[in-house]
This record gives structure tokens, C-alpha cells and sequence, in this order.
């Protein structure tokens, strides 16, 4: 409810509120900065360790991201692997794109890179039987743990 509440309440865009605001990173669970690039939690995930990557620039689609800005976001999706791989072993990954509120954005207007971690037997008969996803991490914890194997590994690794 809290997510489908914001949608009529949200004010601009909160990826570049987020972009605005470098002091409240851990807050805003702004895992990553880079030149071009942004990396977020997804605050209202449906699996454990949901990351959102997004250009710095207010863009809507493809077509409007530069050469240098698409092969960025690129590398943030390896990069987010790499360290969503060590700190909680997912089985897989989805990746993915929506543009548009009827494609399933969220946030229609800024695009993002969706990396989700997956795991054998995740959609379980919790959300099968009564629609409600179990996740086991809190998102702090697994911030600080991203963060501590970000330093480790040197990533983003652009």
C-alpha cells in the first residue's frame, strides 16, 4: 500500500531527488555514484537485493542516452552482479527495462535498469496462496554488506 499511495503523492522525480541529494545517500539507499550513473535499492522490492541503475540525466527512453552513458549503465549491471553474487549467492538474475506507466514503469519518466536477484523455489506458495513476498534481509543490512564488498572488489568497475 505504501508503494501505491507514492504514486499519487510523489513529487518530481525521486531518482533525481536522489542525484540532488549526495549527503543522504545511505537514506536514500544510493548504493553506488558514478560519473553518468546512478545505483539505488529498489525501496519497494519484490526480491531480496532489487537494484535500480539509472543515467544521472533525466531521460526517458533509449534513444536520448549517449554511447558513453548506455555502455555505463552496462557495466553497472555487471558490476551489480558481481557484488549482489557475493554477498547473497542468488541462483540467477533478471535484468530488465519497462518504459512507460503501462509497461509497467513505476517511474515513467527516468529510465532504469531493474537487476533482480532470483532464486530457485523464490515465488513460493507464500505469494502463490496469499500474495505476499517473504524477504529474509532487511535492506540496511544488506546496504552495508553491498558497500563492504563494493570496497573490497574496488566496483563499480567502470
Amino acid at each position: 500500500m505504501e508503494y501505491i499511495e507514492a504514486l499519487s503523492e510523489a513529487e518530481g522525480c525521486f531518482i533525481c531527488n536522489y542525484i540532488a541529494e549526495p549527503e543522504r545517500d545511505k537514506s536514500n539507499f544510493v548504493l553506488w555514484r558514478t560519473s553518468k550513473s546512478v545505483v539505488v535499492f529498489n525501496r519497494f522490492p519484490y526480491n531480496n537485493g532489487h537494484l535500480l541503475i539509472a543515467p544521472m540525466r533525466h531521460i526517458e527512453r533509449l534513444d536520448e542516452a549517449t554511447d558513453e552513458e548506455l555502455l555505463e549503465l552496462v557495466k553497472l549491471c555487471r558490476d551489480c552482479q558481481t557484488a549482489l553474487g557475493a554477498a547473497i549467492s542468488p541462483h540467477g538474475f533478471n535484468v530488465g527495462m519497462n518504459f512507460g506507466r503501462r509497461a509497467g514503469a513505476g517511474l515513467p519518466g527516468h529510465m532504469h535498469i531493474h537487476v533482480v536477484p532470483r532464486w530457485d523455489g523464490d515465488t513460493s506458495f507464500m505469494h502463490v496462496c496469499s500474495g505476499t513476498d517473504v524477504i529474509s534481509q532487511s535492506m540496511t543490512e544488506l546496504y552495508e554488506l553491498l558497500k563492504q564488498i563494493s570496497l573490497e572488489k574496488k566496483l563499480p568497475n567502470l
